[in-house]
Protein backbone atom coordinates (compact mmCIF):
# COMPACT_ATOMS: atom_id res chain seq x y z
CA UNK A 1 0.00 0.00 0.00
CA UNK A 2 1.25 3.55 -1.05
CA UNK A 3 1.50 6.11 2.35
CA UNK A 4 -0.06 9.39 1.74
CA UNK A 5 2.20 12.12 1.97
CA UNK A 6 1.43 14.96 4.31
CA UNK A 7 0.70 18.00 1.97
CA UNK A 8 1.99 20.06 4.32
CA UNK A 9 5.58 18.12 4.82
CA UNK A 10 6.95 20.21 1.93
CA UNK A 11 5.06 23.65 2.16
CA UNK A 12 4.15 24.41 5.78
CA UNK A 13 6.25 23.67 9.19
CA UNK A 14 4.28 21.33 11.73
CA UNK A 15 2.05 22.99 14.32
CA UNK A 16 4.79 23.83 16.49
CA UNK A 17 7.06 25.32 14.04
CA UNK A 18 3.65 27.59 13.18
CA UNK A 19 3.59 28.45 17.07
CA UNK A 20 6.77 29.06 17.11
CA UNK A 21 7.12 31.12 14.24
CA UNK A 22 4.19 33.38 15.02
CA UNK A 23 5.36 34.18 18.22
CA UNK A 24 8.81 35.19 16.92
CA UNK A 25 6.16 37.10 14.74
CA UNK A 26 4.98 39.25 17.36
CA UNK A 27 7.89 39.56 19.20
CA UNK A 28 9.49 41.52 15.96
CA UNK A 29 6.09 43.43 15.56
CA UNK A 30 6.49 44.24 19.32
CA UNK A 31 10.08 45.62 19.08
CA UNK A 32 9.46 47.58 15.93
CA UNK A 33 6.83 49.12 17.83
CA UNK A 34 9.03 49.73 20.63
CA UNK A 35 11.69 51.15 18.22
CA UNK A 36 9.08 53.35 16.79
CA UNK A 37 8.27 54.76 20.05
CA UNK A 38 11.76 55.18 21.13
CA UNK A 39 12.04 58.68 20.03
CA UNK A 40 10.36 61.29 21.32
CA UNK A 41 10.05 64.39 19.56
CA UNK A 42 8.57 67.81 20.54
CA UNK A 43 8.03 71.25 18.07
CA UNK A 44 11.20 71.64 16.25
CA UNK A 45 13.18 67.99 16.48
CA UNK A 46 12.79 64.97 13.55
CA UNK A 47 14.67 61.76 12.61
CA UNK A 48 16.52 63.73 10.51
CA UNK A 49 16.76 67.60 12.29
CA UNK A 50 16.90 69.82 15.73
CA UNK A 51 15.71 73.53 14.93
CA UNK A 52 17.45 76.07 17.30
CA UNK A 53 16.29 79.36 17.56
CA UNK A 54 19.02 82.19 18.87
CA UNK A 55 18.81 86.11 19.28
CA UNK A 56 22.20 88.44 19.49
CA UNK A 57 22.24 92.30 18.79
CA UNK A 58 24.40 92.27 15.41
CA UNK A 59 23.21 95.82 15.68
CA UNK A 60 22.66 98.73 17.52
CA UNK A 61 24.16 99.45 21.10
CA UNK A 62 25.65 96.07 22.03
CA UNK A 63 26.75 94.82 18.23
CA UNK A 64 30.33 93.97 19.93
CA UNK A 65 28.38 90.53 21.04
CA UNK A 66 26.96 89.90 17.19
CA UNK A 67 31.02 88.11 17.64
CA UNK A 68 29.39 85.46 19.82
CA UNK A 69 26.67 84.87 17.51
CA UNK A 70 28.78 84.38 13.97
CA UNK A 71 30.93 82.24 16.50
CA UNK A 72 27.62 79.68 17.08
CA UNK A 73 26.65 79.98 13.65
CA UNK A 74 30.35 78.53 12.56
CA UNK A 75 30.20 75.99 15.38
CA UNK A 76 27.39 74.66 14.09
CA UNK A 77 28.66 74.58 11.04
CA UNK A 78 31.64 72.35 12.49
CA UNK A 79 28.89 69.73 13.84
CA UNK A 80 27.24 69.61 10.85
CA UNK A 81 30.37 68.43 9.04
CA UNK A 82 30.51 66.02 11.58
CA UNK A 83 27.53 64.61 11.35
CA UNK A 84 25.08 66.19 13.29
CA UNK A 85 24.19 65.22 17.23
CA UNK A 86 23.22 61.74 17.49
CA UNK A 87 22.69 61.81 13.33
CA UNK A 88 20.79 65.11 13.37
CA UNK A 89 21.72 67.97 11.58
CA UNK A 90 21.56 71.35 13.51
CA UNK A 91 18.79 74.07 11.95
CA UNK A 92 20.25 76.78 13.43
CA UNK A 93 17.95 80.38 13.08
CA UNK A 94 19.67 83.29 14.57
CA UNK A 95 17.87 86.79 14.60
CA UNK A 96 19.10 89.83 15.35
CA UNK A 97 17.24 92.00 17.85
CA UNK A 98 19.63 95.08 17.76
CA UNK A 99 19.55 95.19 22.36
CA UNK A 100 16.12 96.21 22.04
CA UNK A 101 13.37 94.41 24.42
CA UNK A 102 10.50 95.37 22.17
CA UNK A 103 12.23 93.11 18.90
CA UNK A 104 13.68 90.26 21.17
CA UNK A 105 9.93 89.77 21.92
CA UNK A 106 8.98 89.54 18.05
CA UNK A 107 11.83 87.94 17.69
CA UNK A 108 10.87 85.22 19.96
CA UNK A 109 7.60 84.79 19.04
CA UNK A 110 8.83 84.51 15.36
CA UNK A 111 10.72 81.60 16.58
CA UNK A 112 8.65 79.72 18.50
CA UNK A 113 5.21 80.25 16.96
CA UNK A 114 6.55 80.77 13.20
CA UNK A 115 9.88 79.03 13.24
CA UNK A 116 8.74 76.15 15.50
CA UNK A 117 11.76 75.87 16.84
CA UNK A 118 12.90 73.04 19.72
CA UNK A 119 14.70 75.62 22.14
CA UNK A 120 16.17 78.93 22.16
CA UNK A 121 19.77 78.95 22.78
CA UNK A 122 21.72 81.93 24.04
CA UNK A 123 19.51 84.94 23.71
CA UNK A 124 22.17 87.79 24.67
CA UNK A 125 21.54 90.46 26.87
CA UNK A 126 19.71 91.04 30.71
CA UNK A 127 17.02 93.33 29.75
CA UNK A 128 15.99 91.40 26.05
CA UNK A 129 16.15 88.09 28.22
CA UNK A 130 13.92 89.68 30.93
CA UNK A 131 11.55 90.86 28.18
CA UNK A 132 10.88 87.24 27.36
CA UNK A 133 11.36 85.51 30.59
CA UNK A 134 7.70 85.01 31.67
CA UNK A 135 6.57 83.88 27.99
CA UNK A 136 9.32 81.10 27.60
CA UNK A 137 7.74 79.84 30.54
CA UNK A 138 4.31 80.05 29.72
CA UNK A 139 4.88 78.64 26.35
CA UNK A 140 7.04 75.68 28.11
CA UNK A 141 10.08 76.47 25.42
CA UNK A 142 13.76 75.96 26.86
CA UNK A 143 15.62 79.30 27.19
CA UNK A 144 18.70 77.85 26.93
CA UNK A 145 22.28 79.03 28.43
CA UNK A 146 20.93 82.63 28.13
CA UNK A 147 23.68 84.74 27.53
CA UNK A 148 23.39 87.03 30.43
CA UNK A 149 24.93 86.68 33.57
CA UNK A 150 22.14 88.12 36.19
CA UNK A 151 21.36 86.22 38.88
CA UNK A 152 17.74 86.71 38.36
CA UNK A 153 17.62 83.83 35.47
CA UNK A 154 18.79 80.84 37.96
CA UNK A 155 17.98 82.19 41.45
CA UNK A 156 14.36 80.62 41.41
CA UNK A 157 14.29 77.38 38.74
CA UNK A 158 10.84 76.65 40.98
CA UNK A 159 8.98 79.92 39.33
CA UNK A 160 10.73 79.67 35.90
CA UNK A 161 12.01 76.17 35.31
CA UNK A 162 12.22 76.86 31.75
CA UNK A 163 15.27 79.29 31.76
CA UNK A 164 18.80 78.87 32.97
CA UNK A 165 22.14 80.92 32.60
CA UNK A 166 25.47 79.60 31.88
CA UNK A 167 28.31 81.86 32.74
CA UNK A 168 29.73 82.89 36.21
CA UNK A 169 26.74 85.37 37.26
CA UNK A 170 27.20 89.01 37.44
CA UNK A 171 26.21 89.23 41.38
CA UNK A 172 29.10 86.59 41.92
CA UNK A 173 31.86 88.40 39.77
CA UNK A 174 31.15 91.46 41.53
CA UNK A 175 31.63 89.64 45.15
CA UNK A 176 34.43 88.03 43.83
CA UNK A 177 36.54 92.05 43.11
CA UNK A 178 34.88 93.25 45.84
CA UNK A 179 36.30 90.67 48.11
CA UNK A 180 39.57 90.81 46.31
CA UNK A 181 39.79 94.91 47.14
CA UNK A 182 38.71 94.82 50.69
CA UNK A 183 41.60 91.95 51.20
CA UNK A 184 44.20 93.93 49.20
CA UNK A 185 43.18 97.40 49.28
CA UNK A 186 42.97 98.65 52.86
CA UNK A 187 42.73 102.58 51.48
CA UNK A 188 40.80 102.47 48.49
CA UNK A 189 38.41 104.85 47.52
CA UNK A 190 36.19 103.51 45.14
CA UNK A 191 34.44 104.91 41.58
CA UNK A 192 31.87 102.90 40.37
CA UNK A 193 30.91 103.11 36.57
CA UNK A 194 28.01 100.77 35.73
CA UNK A 195 24.97 100.26 32.90
CA UNK A 196 21.94 101.72 34.58
CA UNK A 197 20.11 97.98 33.92
CA UNK A 198 19.70 94.92 35.78
CA UNK A 199 23.34 93.80 34.35
CA UNK A 200 24.67 96.58 36.21
CA UNK A 201 22.94 96.86 39.14
CA UNK A 202 23.17 92.91 39.47
CA UNK A 203 27.45 93.97 39.28
CA UNK A 204 27.07 96.78 41.71
CA UNK A 205 24.73 94.42 43.96
CA UNK A 206 27.35 91.83 44.19
CA UNK A 207 30.69 94.10 44.34
CA UNK A 208 29.10 96.11 47.75
CA UNK A 209 28.13 92.29 49.38
CA UNK A 210 31.76 91.32 48.21
CA UNK A 211 33.32 94.71 50.04
CA UNK A 212 31.33 94.20 53.38
CA UNK A 213 32.63 96.23 55.27
CA UNK A 214 34.41 98.42 53.11
CA UNK A 215 31.33 99.02 51.00
CA UNK A 216 31.73 102.71 52.73
CA UNK A 217 34.87 102.88 50.77
CA UNK A 218 32.63 103.53 47.29
CA UNK A 219 33.29 107.26 47.06
CA UNK A 220 31.02 107.61 43.95
CA UNK A 221 28.41 105.93 41.66
CA UNK A 222 28.15 107.13 38.20
CA UNK A 223 25.38 105.17 35.66
CA UNK A 224 24.65 105.42 32.06
CA UNK A 225 22.03 104.64 29.45
CA UNK A 226 22.55 102.51 26.23
CA UNK A 227 21.88 105.21 24.00
CA UNK A 228 24.26 107.19 25.52
CA UNK A 229 26.93 109.13 22.81
CA UNK A 230 29.49 109.63 25.27
CA UNK A 231 30.25 109.09 28.98
CA UNK A 232 32.91 111.29 29.26
CA UNK A 233 31.17 113.35 31.93
CA UNK A 234 30.84 110.69 33.87
CA UNK A 235 34.08 109.33 34.20
CA UNK A 236 35.57 113.19 34.34
CA UNK A 237 33.06 113.34 37.72
CA UNK A 238 34.51 110.16 38.97
CA UNK A 239 38.03 110.99 38.63
CA UNK A 240 37.47 114.32 40.39
CA UNK A 241 35.95 112.32 43.52
CA UNK A 242 39.34 111.38 44.26
CA UNK A 243 39.00 107.65 43.31
CA UNK A 244 42.03 105.43 43.30
CA UNK A 245 40.08 102.07 42.22
CA UNK A 246 37.43 102.31 39.21
CA UNK A 247 35.46 99.41 39.07
CA UNK A 248 34.15 99.64 35.43
CA UNK A 249 30.95 97.75 34.71
CA UNK A 250 29.98 98.56 31.07
CA UNK A 251 29.10 96.74 28.10
CA UNK A 252 32.01 96.93 25.32
CA UNK A 253 31.17 99.61 23.58
CA UNK A 254 31.15 102.20 26.55
CA UNK A 255 33.97 100.02 28.36
CA UNK A 256 36.18 101.46 25.74
CA UNK A 257 35.23 104.92 25.91
CA UNK A 258 35.41 105.09 29.77
CA UNK A 259 39.05 103.86 30.04
CA UNK A 260 40.09 105.76 26.81
CA UNK A 261 38.75 108.75 28.67
CA UNK A 262 40.57 108.20 32.09
CA UNK A 263 43.35 107.89 30.39
CA UNK A 264 42.98 111.43 28.62
CA UNK A 265 41.62 112.84 31.96
CA UNK A 266 44.72 111.99 33.31
CA UNK A 267 42.98 109.82 35.86
CA UNK A 268 45.27 106.44 36.76
CA UNK A 269 43.21 104.53 39.33
CA UNK A 270 43.82 100.77 39.91
CA UNK A 271 40.75 99.39 37.19
CA UNK A 272 38.34 96.70 37.46
CA UNK A 273 36.76 95.77 34.30
CA UNK A 274 33.58 93.31 34.41
CA UNK A 275 34.67 90.08 32.37
CA UNK A 276 31.47 91.03 30.00
CA UNK A 277 34.19 93.81 28.41
CA UNK A 278 37.58 92.02 28.65
CA UNK A 279 38.52 91.64 25.24
CA UNK A 280 41.82 92.47 23.65
CA UNK A 281 39.67 93.19 20.01
CA UNK A 282 36.57 95.16 20.84
CA UNK A 283 37.83 96.71 23.82
CA UNK A 284 41.42 96.91 25.08
CA UNK A 285 42.63 97.83 21.45
CA UNK A 286 39.71 100.63 20.76
CA UNK A 287 40.44 102.01 23.94
CA UNK A 288 44.17 101.94 23.58
CA UNK A 289 46.16 99.13 24.65
CA UNK A 290 48.84 101.54 26.65
CA UNK A 291 45.71 103.34 28.59
CA UNK A 292 44.21 99.63 29.33
CA UNK A 293 47.64 98.09 30.56
CA UNK A 294 46.71 96.84 34.15
CA UNK A 295 43.44 96.42 34.30
CA UNK A 296 42.09 93.17 36.01
CA UNK A 297 38.91 91.39 35.58
CA UNK A 298 38.54 87.75 35.22
CA UNK A 299 37.32 84.58 33.35
CA UNK A 300 36.36 80.97 33.32
CA UNK A 301 37.53 80.30 29.83
CA UNK A 302 40.99 80.55 28.28
CA UNK A 303 42.61 83.21 26.47
CA UNK A 304 44.45 81.45 23.02
CA UNK A 305 46.96 83.95 22.93
CA UNK A 306 48.09 83.27 26.50
CA UNK A 307 51.37 81.55 25.90
CA UNK A 308 51.07 78.90 27.95
CA UNK A 309 48.09 77.56 25.98
CA UNK A 310 50.34 78.12 22.98
CA UNK A 311 50.62 74.17 22.39
CA UNK A 312 47.61 72.50 24.18
CA UNK A 313 45.89 70.31 22.66
CA UNK A 314 42.61 72.13 23.54
CA UNK A 315 43.40 75.40 22.23
CA UNK A 316 45.09 73.58 19.08
CA UNK A 317 41.98 72.55 17.73
CA UNK A 318 40.18 76.08 18.42
CA UNK A 319 42.45 77.29 16.08
CA UNK A 320 41.62 74.46 13.78
CA UNK A 321 37.87 75.56 14.02
CA UNK A 322 38.82 79.63 13.54
CA UNK A 323 40.60 78.55 10.69
CA UNK A 324 38.08 76.12 8.91
CA UNK A 325 34.57 77.71 9.94
CA UNK A 326 35.37 81.22 11.31
CA UNK A 327 38.13 82.49 9.65
CA UNK A 328 36.33 85.63 9.14
CA UNK A 329 36.49 86.88 13.02
CA UNK A 330 39.25 88.28 14.69
CA UNK A 331 41.53 85.88 16.36
CA UNK A 332 42.16 88.32 19.12
CA UNK A 333 38.28 88.56 20.49
CA UNK A 334 38.20 86.10 23.08
CA UNK A 335 34.25 86.28 22.06
CA UNK A 336 34.95 83.84 19.72
CA UNK A 337 35.80 81.28 22.41
CA UNK A 338 32.77 81.82 24.61
CA UNK A 339 30.70 81.22 20.97
CA UNK A 340 32.46 78.14 20.83
CA UNK A 341 32.21 76.92 24.60
CA UNK A 342 28.94 77.75 25.25
CA UNK A 343 27.60 75.92 21.79
CA UNK A 344 30.08 72.67 23.45
CA UNK A 345 27.33 72.83 26.14
CA UNK A 346 24.55 73.10 23.98
CA UNK A 347 26.00 69.89 21.88
CA UNK A 348 26.44 68.37 25.22
CA UNK A 349 22.94 68.66 26.55
CA UNK A 350 21.62 67.12 23.07
CA UNK A 351 24.20 64.50 22.95
CA UNK A 352 22.62 63.55 26.59
CA UNK A 353 18.94 63.97 25.55
CA UNK A 354 19.72 60.86 23.12
CA UNK A 355 16.08 60.12 20.69
CA UNK A 356 14.36 61.97 23.75
CA UNK A 357 14.03 65.56 22.30
CA UNK A 358 11.45 66.63 23.98
CA UNK A 359 11.65 70.18 25.38
CA UNK A 360 11.12 68.39 29.12
CA UNK A 361 14.02 66.02 28.53
CA UNK A 362 16.54 68.98 27.05
CA UNK A 363 15.54 70.81 30.52
CA UNK A 364 16.22 67.60 32.71
CA UNK A 365 19.85 67.16 30.65
CA UNK A 366 20.56 71.02 31.35
CA UNK A 367 19.73 70.56 34.93
CA UNK A 368 21.50 67.49 35.77
CA UNK A 369 25.33 68.93 34.49
CA UNK A 370 27.99 66.68 36.72
CA UNK A 371 31.40 68.07 36.58
CA UNK A 372 31.21 69.13 32.87
CA UNK A 373 34.95 70.42 32.25
CA UNK A 374 34.76 72.13 28.51
CA UNK A 375 38.03 72.04 26.55
CA UNK A 376 38.38 75.96 26.26
CA UNK A 377 37.74 76.28 30.47
CA UNK A 378 40.63 77.25 32.61
CA UNK A 379 41.84 74.51 34.12
CA UNK A 380 40.11 73.66 37.86
CA UNK A 381 36.47 74.97 36.55
CA UNK A 382 33.76 72.69 36.06
CA UNK A 383 29.93 72.91 34.91
CA UNK A 384 27.51 71.31 37.70
CA UNK A 385 23.83 71.91 38.04
CA UNK A 386 20.84 70.19 39.77
CA UNK A 387 17.07 70.42 39.46
CA UNK A 388 17.47 73.15 42.50
CA UNK A 389 20.80 74.78 41.43
CA UNK A 390 20.81 76.69 37.89
CA UNK A 391 24.01 77.90 38.11
CA UNK A 392 26.27 76.05 35.77
CA UNK A 393 29.48 78.03 36.14
CA UNK A 394 30.33 79.72 39.87
CA UNK A 395 33.75 80.38 39.34
CA UNK A 396 36.83 83.01 38.40
CA UNK A 397 40.35 83.25 37.86
CA UNK A 398 41.79 86.71 38.18
CA UNK A 399 43.67 88.16 34.93
CA UNK A 400 45.51 91.08 34.57
CA UNK A 401 45.89 93.08 31.13
CA UNK A 402 49.44 93.24 30.01
CA UNK A 403 49.42 95.56 27.68
CA UNK A 404 49.22 93.20 24.80
CA UNK A 405 47.40 89.80 26.76
CA UNK A 406 45.90 88.68 29.67
CA UNK A 407 47.91 87.10 32.22
CA UNK A 408 46.39 84.64 35.41
CA UNK A 409 47.28 85.24 38.82
CA UNK A 410 46.15 83.81 41.97
CA UNK A 411 44.06 80.52 42.34
CA UNK A 412 40.84 80.08 41.00
CA UNK A 413 38.47 81.83 42.99
CA UNK A 414 34.21 81.55 43.54
CA UNK A 415 32.04 83.75 45.43
CA UNK A 416 32.45 82.50 48.80
CA UNK A 417 36.11 81.83 48.80
CA UNK A 418 36.91 85.14 46.22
Amino acid sequence: MTRRKNPRSRLAPPPSAQFALAGLGLILGLALATGARAAKYDTGATDAEIKIGNIIPYSGPASAYGVIGYAIQAYMKKVNADGGVNGRRINLISLDDGYSPPKTVEQARRLVEQEEVLLIFYPLGTAPNTAILKYMNVRKVPQLFVGTAASKFGINPSEYPWTIPFSTTYNAEGRIYGKYIAQNTPNARIGVFYQNDDLGKDYLTGFKQGLGGQAAAIVMEQSYEVTAPTVDSQIVNLKNSGANVFFNVSTPKFAAMAIRKAAEAGWKPTQFLGRISASIGTVMIPAGVENAKGIISGNYLRDPDDPQWSHSPEVDAWRAWMKTYNSQANPLDTENVLGYTVSQALVHVLKQCGDDLTRENVMRQATNLKNLALPMMLPGIRANTSPTHYFPVEQLQLLRFTGDKWERFGPVLSAETG
